[in-house]
């Protein structure tokens, strides 16, 4: 890759992690903030202490402030680049969690939470507001990740865990995030500061926001399943291979195997279809043969000729 293809590729994944950034910031702000459904993590731990101390301080500023610690970790962990881009992206979603919310002095009346739409929301549709936010926020979070940043946080937590332990970032968000919920809840019912549902009620609709937002995370950074790859195990492999590759016209590997019950040496084959294909491969093999052994497999992600690439 040259210099210039290089510095494209990172011109276009900090546009990225702006777009991820905006995106999470209209679901916290706008969407969750004012519903009293408290997220995970350090904004969830801000939002907490905004309704605690009545709004001394944006919630944007203040989770900038609580993220700087688990910046500089992150930074020591996870190397400068990965810490470079989790300032940007903690900084920007912070600025757009106080823009969107009419924080910035002299930008008072850009309240997007007052527009007409989140309150009748509010008002007539609270499941499908809470939703909105969450969806928001997942995907916004899932963009940041992919290419290559958070938000800090819990989010950091999560990067580091993933690095060490393979564990998806959404399934340990998931996990770190609990904990801030129910002290948020707790200080809702503390506090009586709701007047829109029962503390106790806000608290489960918390957790389903981050059940929603953590499975969002994953899907973003993962993909949607988008292809199918079958194992064929047969004693009429030539047949199932012309097929393969002259009807269904897909390419196809074949390797050596022995099958332990009968002792025998058999080929297996392999190939990677479509979903759409998946249907009538399997009724084609079964009119070869009737006995074949056909598994399939889940495909998020390939490279190569006939099949999409992914971002």
């Amino acid at each position: 890759m040259n210099f210039r293809s290089k510095k494209s590729k990172i011109i276009f994944e900090y546009l990225m992690m702006t777009i991820g950034s905006i995106v999470m910031a209209l679901g916290i702000g706008v969407f969750l903030v004012d519903a009293k459904v408290v997220p995970g993590g350090v904004s969830g731990l801000s939002i907490a202490i905004y309704y605690i101390t009545g709004n001394l301080l944006p919630i944007g500023m203040m989770m900038w402030i609580f993220n700087i610690p688990l910046f500089l970790w992150g930074l020591k962990e996870l190397g400068r680049d990965f810490g470079i881009r989790t300032f940007f992206a903690f900084t920007t979603n912070s600025i757009f969690i106080d823009l969107f919310r009419g924080d910035f002095p002299g930008l008072s009346n850009f309240r997007l939470q007052d527009s007409a739409l989140v309150q009748d929301l509010m008002k007539h549709d609270f499941f499908f507001l809470v939703l909105t936010g969450s969806i928001f926020m997942g995907v916004g979070l899932g963009i940041i990740f992919k290419f290559k940043g958070t938000t800090a946080g819990s989010d950091i937590v999560a990067a580091i865990i993933n690095k060490k332990y393979g564990i998806k970032p959404g399934q340990a968000i998931m996990i770190a995030d609990f904990f801030v919920i129910a002290f948020a809840g707790f200080v809702i019912e503390l506090k009586g500061i709701s007047d829109i549902r029962p503390a106790l009620s806000l608290t489960f609709y918390a957790i389903f926001s981050l059940f929603v937002s953590s499975k969002l995370i994953d899907v973003i950074i993962d993909g949607f399943d988008y292809a199918r790859m079958a194992y064929i195990i047969s004693d009429k492999e030539k047949e199932i291979a012309e097929l393969i590759l002259n009807k269904v016209g897909r390419g196809a590997t074949a390797f050596k195997t022995r099958g332990l019950y009968k002792d025998q040496e058999k080929e297996v084959i392999m190939t990677v279809i479509s979903v759409k294909e998946q249907t009538r491969l399997v009724e084609q093999v079964k009119e070869i043969d009737p006995d074949a052994f056909v598994i399939i497999d889940n495909v998020h992600e390939i490279h190569g000729k006939g099949f999409r690439r992914r971002i």
